[in-house]
C-alpha cells in the first residue's frame, strides 16, 4: 500500500469516525475517542477492503485511488465507532 494513500485513509477515517460521532450523539466517545477509533478504523477498513479487492487505494494516485481510499477510510472509521461506542455506551447505561 502506498504511504501517500495509506494517510489519506487514515485521516479519512479521523473524519469519518467525527462525523458519525456527530450525527449519532449517543455513540459519540468525545472528539478525542472518536478521532482516535476512527483512525484505526480507517486503517482496518483500508486493509479489509484491498484485501477484497475492493478498494481502488491500491493503484497510483489517480482521482480514483484518491477517492477510493476517502471512501473506505471514512466508512472504516464509522463503522469502527459505531460498534466501540455502542458497546461502551450501551454497557455505561445499563450499570
Amino acid at each position: 500500500m502506498n504511504m501517500i494513500i495509506l494517510i489519506i485513509n487514515l485521516i479519512s477515517g479521523a473524519i469519518g469516525g467525527n462525523v458519525a460521532g456527530a450525527l449519532f450523539k449517543g455513540l459519540s466517545l468525545g472528539t478525542t475517542g472518536n478521532s482516535i477509533v476512527g483512525i484505526l478504523g480507517g486503517g482496518i477498513g483500508a486493509a479489509i477492503l484491498q484485501m477484497f479487492g475492493v478498494s481502488t487505494g491500491a493503484g497510483g494516485l489517480d482521482i480514483g485511488s484518491i477517492i477510493g481510499s476517502i471512501v473506505s477510510g471514512g466508512l472504516g472509521g464509522s463503522i469502527l465507532l459505531a460498534i466501540i461506542g455502542g458497546l461502551f455506551k450501551g454497557e455505561s447505561t445499563k450499570i
